[in-house]
């Protein structure tokens, strides 16, 4: 990252100690990235969220008093400028991601990935994108599909798409980049983007991985499905 970079405000969220210190001094490191505090439970992190304003907040999830998914929740309710909200995981298919994300998370982060899969997450968040290719969050969603622990979504909060916009959130639950789905489609990028904007709109979604939640709880995709 270079210094043209806008500093991008970090709050760190874990019970561990020594896990708060390796964050803090990677991020700290980095020209474009400001660590506006630290919180060692979800308590804090409501507290800190509102006092410090950060962009990004990098949360864990098992952590006492308020776990990181209510924090997340509650963070994220009602605030149309709400900071994005980075799930730290020790495995992919951990059994809180799922709840995460559907308390509003942009994506998770597994806490052994390579220093710059962090930055570059970070980044992206910030940015307003979903973190996760929609393939691998296509993967947590169907794991807990499976398992038979999805909250279902009303099917009635489709009847308000058009015929092209249900076809644009099928292609994007099933993983598929706006340039695939331009592609598919036969339309441009551009369009495929506005299609994107409104179904987020629509559907009262935050980002893609939302996108994603919505189209496998509503029925409109099914596990297993290409």
């Amino acid at each position: 990252m270079t210094s043209e970079h806008v500093s991008v405000r970090v709050l760190i969220c874990d019970d561990q100690a020594l896990v708060r210190a390796g964050f803090r001094k990677l991020l700290e490191a980095e020209p474009g990235i400001e660590v506006v505090g630290e919180a060692e439970d979800g308590e804090q992190a409501l507290a800190l969220a509102e006092r410090r304003a950060p962009d990004v907040i990098l949360m864990d999830v098992r952590m006492p008093r308020v776990d990181g998914i209510e924090a997340t929740r509650r963070i994220l309710a009602g605030r149309p400028s709400a900071p994005k909200v980075l799930v730290l995981t020790t495995f992919r298919l951990d059994e809180y991601v799922y709840e995460s994300l559907r308390a509003g998370a942009s994506g998770f982060l597994l806490k052994d990935a390579p220093p710059e899969h962090l930055i570059d997450g970070i980044h992206v968040v910030a940015r307003g994108d979903a973190l996760l290719d929609p393939a691998i969050t296509r993967e947590v969603i169907e794991g807990y599909v499976r398992l038979g622990a999805n909250a279902a979504r009303d099917p009635a909060a489709l009847s308000e798409l058009t015929p092209r916009e249900r076809e644009v959130l099928g292609l994007v639950a099933r993983g598929r980049s706006n340039t695939e789905v331009a592609r598919a489609l036969v339309v441009s990028e551009a369009t495929v983007k506005t299609h994107v904007g409104n179904l987020l709109m629509k559907l009262g979604c935050r980002d893609r991985v939302q996108l994603v939640i919505a189209a496998y709880e509503s029925g409109l995709v099914h596990v297993g499905e290409q």
